[in-house]
């Protein structure tokens, strides 16, 4: 039984983030992907794969050639998560700020 993978996964490996960066700018068929790597091509087919398991990209065949395209949308989640804890430590920071200026000014002991 196959593990659904999910966009966190995705990206928790550099590869895939350089993937994704790299379709970001254009569609590249997956030749073009391998050679901007060190890693052997079923290795980066390996990672293309999973990347369009977990909907961060896309792979239309045109002709003989199977093109891969971003699809950045599902980044939106982990935009999301990380957003919830900046806020929480940004909060965390300015009261911390707040205690030690008062602090200073005498005003706590």
């Amino acid at each position: 039984m196959e593990k659904r993978r999910d966009v966190f996964q995705a990206i928790a490996d550099p590869t895939r983030r350089e993937i994704i960066q790299l379709l970001s700018r254009e569609s590249l068929n997956f030749n073009s992907i391998a050679d901007h790597f060190d890693a052997t091509r079923p290795t980066i087919s390996q990672h293309i794969m999973i990347l369009e398991e977990c909907g961060l990209l896309i792979i239309k065949k045109q002709g003989r050639e199977k093109f891969c395209e971003a699809k950045l949308d599902k980044l939106e989640e982990v935009s999301t998560w990380v957003q919830q804890y900046s806020k929480a430590w940004n909060e965390t920071i300015d009261a911390m700020e707040n205690f030690l200026k008062n602090k200073k000014n005498g005003k706590q002991k």
